[in-house]
């Protein structure tokens, strides 16, 4: 039985997802690791690269009843990866590209206990409407998505006014698919 989740995750929306699972959790953090990743993974392969990583980088003995939860995220479009924008222009550049188009968010997790491991990947299919300048600007000067994969939260501002279309998980565009994590919980040994 799951007694106590690991946390390597300095995101606040992820603590808060998993959190909502009602089982007692500690956010640990990790060594700093190179996220760069192959150049010919695509898609859903990206974010399992760097969560294997993250999970290899916790180097701490688990406990039984401990379980190590790693988890990325990227969005793609057109055959691209967006990952978290490194300025303003970035930012922009980003949304302009998801404007009026479907794309995909991808998040990779996994999970180790003493005994076990297990990883999967969720895919979300998500359509925003035509986005204007202005719409973009107010978005980016308001909320400033620059910790977020494809310079977007779906909770914030941009997902109310800009997403006409969700298919999949809700969780998963804001990091974390719980109901997927919790399934793959239940099927762990710990």
């Amino acid at each position: 039985m799951v007694e106590k989740l690991l946390l390597a995750s300095n995101s606040p929306r992820r603590r808060e997802l998993l959190a909502g699972l009602d089982i007692p959790m500690e956010v640990v953090h990790l060594k700093d690791i190179d996220e760069r990743h192959p150049i010919h993974l695509q898609g859903g392969d990206i974010p399992l690269h760097i969560a294997r990583l993250k999970m290899h980088a916790y180097d701490m003995a688990l406990q039984p009843g401990e379980v190590l939860i790693t988890a990325d995220t990227i969005v793609w479009t057109n055959g691209q990866e967006l990952g978290k924008p490194v300025d303003v222009d970035d930012a922009h550049r980003m949304l302009h590209l998801l404007s009026g188009r479907t794309h995909q968010v991808y998040t990779a997790v996994c999970l180790r206990s003493a005994v076990d491991h297990r990883e999967f990947v969720c895919v979300t299919d998500v359509t925003f409407d035509s986005l204007s300048d202005e719409q973009i600007n107010y978005y980016i000067t308001t909320y400033r998505p620059f910790d977020k994969a494809g310079a977007y939260g779906i909770q914030e501002w941009i997902g109310y006014v800009g997403c006409t279309r969700l298919e999949g998980s809700y969780f998963n565009v804001m990091g974390l698919p719980v109901q997927k994590l919790y399934q793959h919980l239940q099927l762990l040994n710990v």
